[in-house]
């Protein structure tokens, strides 16, 4: 499974307005600008998740984007799956050899559960401590 701009951009987001929290909305434009993005795109990202129920829009001047609910409510597997959809890395039916259905099963439930066990919250106190400033996935 490869995980798309879609989704890698859209934890961008969350992980920006994680870091922000009590300093007000957060605008689109800045969190472009700090991670080199096109702020169109994130736009485009920023319409699912709010639909989700994950962030709130405030309008105005000093508008912009906050969180819904609080960073460690918030799981990576909850944001992958409103951009990408459901987190599967092979299609299979139950025709498929019983042997191979068990392990994409297997396969699916293991990239399931780091992503649902793993909260904007950790991310971002990864991110505090330095050990690195771009995420890189890989499954």
């Amino acid at each position: 499974m490869k995980i798309s701009t879609k989704g890698r951009y859209g934890l961008t987001i969350m992980m920006e307005l994680a870091n922000r929290v009590g300093e007000g909305p957060t605008s689109l434009k800045s969190i472009a600008e700090k991670h080199q993005l096109s702020e169109h795109y994130l736009e485009q990202l920023v319409a699912p998740l709010r639909n989700a129920g994950l962030v709130k829009s405030i309008r105005g001047a000093y508008g912009g984007y906050i969180l819904s609910k609080s960073a460690e409510q918030v799981t990576a597997g909850e944001v992958i799956r409103v951009l990408e959809g459901p987190i599967s890395p092979v299609d299979f039916t139950e025709e498929d050899d019983p042997a191979k259905r068990d392990l994409w099963i297997r396969i699916r439930d293991s990239i399931a559960d780091v992503l649902d066990s793993t909260t904007l919250a950790s991310l971002i106190s990864f991110e505090d401590k330095g050990k690195n400033d771009n995420y890189m996935f890989y499954i």
